[in-house]
């Protein structure tokens, strides 16, 4: 969908230095399918959720990133940021916030309503990670240690134990 997100997030990953590479793909959007085109772990892969955390006064809209073999745990999520519950924000708000279609998002926000958390756990298994930037058809692999410091998400606990 977002040729424009592909454009943005290869220019700041240029601008920041980072060691990363672009591979154009079939139109792919599963974790495993993906990974297996890109010839990389299915581990490796930053998923990138877009939530909505409700519930004891707040309200938030994440972008919650986590290892693509691992299930996002949505109670822990909220909890974690003072909410009560957490859900999947609908495709148009995805769409709203990211420019992007469900499998495309890239773990970095570029909308400032979209806070953007990370599970610790993807820093911690890889030297690099792998994502679909912005369409289906592209994927960027990026020094981890790049995405922690140009990305610099929130660090919470929140995949299923």
């Amino acid at each position: 969908m977002s040729q424009h997100t592909f454009d943005t997030l290869c220019a700041l990953l240029t601008q920041n230095q980072a060691c990363f590479r672009i591979i154009e793909h079939p139109s792919a959007g599963k974790s495993e399918e993906v990974a297996k085109i890109r010839g990389t772990e299915v581990g490796q892969g930053a998923k990138a959720l877009v939530c909505v955390v409700r519930g004891g006064g707040v309200k938030h809209t994440v972008l919650a990133v986590l290892p693509a073999d691992k299930q996002a745990d949505l109670a822990r999520l909220a909890q974690a940021l003072g909410g009560t519950k957490a859900s999947l924000a609908s495709p148009k708000e995805v769409a709203e916030l990211t420019d992007c279609v469900f499998g495309a998002i890239p773990p970095f926000s570029f909308h400032e309503k979209l806070r953007l958390i990370a599970d610790p756990e993807l820093q911690e298994r890889f030297d690099e990670i792998a994502f679909n930037a912005g369409t289906l058809e592209h994927s960027i692999i990026l020094n981890t240690q790049d995405y922690v410091r140009i990305a610099a998400p929130e660090w919470i606990t929140f995949q299923a134990a």
